[in-house]
């Protein structure tokens, strides 16, 4: 059980260490988007390039911040029902939802590898003139970002299935 303690220990901490430097991109991105801004309404200046970039800044946000979000508490649940059931049962609920947000990143990991795959073989790049290549990049992060996904949901079973024993 200590083991098990410590690997989730040992998980929750990497998380945290991917969620806080990943925060910092949502600074970029405000930035970024203050800038196209300004400088389409103010100087009627646009630019490709700067717009794909703001979704290439979403990406990794969002798919590594799914895994934060789960860290903290922060997803979603059904709390109205939630809150009227016995702490046992909360507990059973939480393993039951972990287990099944593994399986979901295990098959969006083996279904995007291939999409991955043949976007990194064929050098996929933008088709918009001006605009950012190396698209297959931005496409690796989505099973990357699942893969944190997975391994902060087999810590949430882990702390989930210990409290489940203890009550």
């Amino acid at each position: 059980m200590a083991s098990a303690e410590k690997l989730a220990d040992g998980i929750d901490r990497f998380i945290d260490l991917v969620g806080r430097a990943t925060s910092w991109l949502a600074l970029v991105l405000a930035l970024v988007m203050g800038s196209n801004v300004l400088l389409r309404y103010g100087f009627s200046i646009g630019s490709i390039w700067m717009q794909e970039f703001e979704w290439h800044i979403m990406v990794p946000i969002c798919v590594f911040g799914m895994s934060y979000a789960l860290r903290h508490g922060e997803h979603v649940r059904v709390d109205v029902l939630f809150q009227y059931l016995s702490p046992r049962n909360k507990r059973l609920v939480e393993v039951i939802s972990a287990v099944c947000a593994m399986l979901l990143s295990v098959i969006v990991i083996w279904l995007c590898i291939p999409y991955v795959w043949q976007s990194w073989s064929i050098g996929e790049g933008t088709a918009n003139p001006g605009g950012i290549d190396y698209r297959y990049i931005v496409k690796a992060l989505i099973p990357i970002g699942f893969a944190l996904f997975f391994v902060q949901s087999l810590s949430e079973a882990i702390k989930s299935t210990l409290a489940l024993r203890r009550a």
